[in-house]
């Protein structure tokens, strides 16, 4: 992989490794399989030892596709009502985050309901808390984070040190493998408390409860950057909130409510957003070939850890052996231009704007989980009031 995408890599071409996660769909299925819900309400936030984690490490499929919202949703039913119900609301979650993302677009990148706080007075960074150096050895290392730890980076990012939630929100974009611009900026817009306006404390006393032998080794325990609760004040409003009103699902919307065919495909177009053996244009053409674009200028810009185009490069390879997968680099619209293409729809700013310039004998609709409609997004629990689910 190195020799023909190291020049797009944070890292560069000599030091391209996998992280945490092997992608494919033999691999996602695997997790699925032996994800066990009980007890995740009370072990979900655990964070060490690692054995008694009750996250369920399905993060970076869903991310890809490879499983869907709805099939997650559908593997708790017979788990213990108070862990389904706490688990599946994480699920809503997403599913909340892939909804703003729909309507906003780029705008998600945008404070929400409330400026961040104006304290932003940046206090040393001190790289001997153990908290902090564990949690960040974990991202680069294995690309996932329990969502606590998240919690904690972020909140010691912006509301204690005062640095740009979006310079943070890009570097853990950049890690992640389960990172996505609709769960990534609205896990840290909660953070800075734009959606609340009350912005998310770290201190001392969680990292006990959550990590204790991160403490007891710190050598800064007698001394603790993080002893009390930090300075957090509430943001001003803003003053025309992005998600204040009912407004139709805009860029890049919802896509189609069934599949829109308009003529005999050639290929099957597949996105890293739906990479998976279920896909609904994998599934409907079982016999065509299927193509995949590393979109080389979006990469360029981004410069990704390579353990996230490792991901996918498994899970490409994975599907190879079951059909017939061409790879291409450059830039998508050029490298599919003339090819009649099914494809799933995703709900991204650039699906948008390159399917645009393509070919689409048939497109077929995202497999959301709650179908997105004239809804209000001011908050999580508005939203969730208006869910079937």
């Amino acid at each position: 992989m190195g020799a023909h995408l190291g020049h797009l890599l944070l890292e560069g071409p000599d030091d391209v490794r996998g992280g945490g996660h092997r992608g494919g769909q033999a691999a996602a299925d695997a997790a699925l399989a032996a994800f066990d819900v009980t007890a995740y309400a009370r072990s979900r936030s655990t964070v060490l030892p690692e054995r008694r984690r009750g996250a369920s490490r399905l993060s970076p499929y869903v991310r890809h596709g490879l499983l869907s919202l709805p099939e997650v949703w559908d593997a708790v039913a017979d788990g213990p009502p108070q862990d389904r119900r706490r688990y599946r609301d994480e699920l809503l979650w997403q599913e909340f985050a892939r909804h703003l993302y729909a309507r906003l677009g780029p705008a998600l990148a945008e404070p929400l309901r409330f400026h961040p706080p104006e304290r932003l007075v940046e206090q040393e960074w001190d790289e001997d808390m153990a908290c902090v150096s564990w949690v960040r050895a974990e991202l680069e290392n294995d690309g996932w984070l329990v969502n606590q730890t998240r919690m904690w980076w972020s909140s010691h990012w912006t509301v204690r040190h005062g640095r740009s939630w979006r310079e943070g929100e890009d570097d853990f974009f950049r890690h992640l493998l389960d990172g996505s611009r609709a769960a990534n900026r609205l896990g840290w817009q909660w953070t800075i408390g734009s959606g609340t306006g009350k912005p998310y404390g770290f201190s001392r006393w969680q990292v006990e409860k959550r990590a204790p032998q991160l403490c007891r080794s710190c050598p800064l325990s007698h001394a603790c950057p993080i002893q009390d609760w930090p300075d957090a004040p509430r943001g001003p409003a803003v003053e025309r909130s992005l998600v204040s009103e009912r407004t139709e699902v805009a860029v890049p919307g919802a896509g189609p409510d069934a599949p829109v065919v308009r003529g005999d495909p050639e290929a099957v177009w597949v996105t890293a957003e739906s990479l998976g053996d279920r896909d609904p244009a994998l599934a409907a053409h079982p016999d065509l070939p299927v193509v995949f674009v590393f979109d080389e200028p979006l990469l360029y810009s981004l410069r990704l850890s390579g353990k996230r185009l490792v991901f996918i490069a498994e899970s490409l390879a994975d599907l190879s052996g079951r059909r017939d997968v061409e790879v291409r680099l450059g830039q998508v619209p050029q490298e599919l231009a003339g090819t009649p293409l099914a494809t799933t729809f995703a709900p991204v700013p650039g699906f948008a704007r390159h399917s645009s310039a393509m070919t689409l004998a048939g497109l077929y609709p995202w497999p959301w989980l709650a179908a997105p409609r004239n809804q209000r997004l001011s908050s999580y629990s508005a939203w969730r009031k208006g869910v079937d689910r």
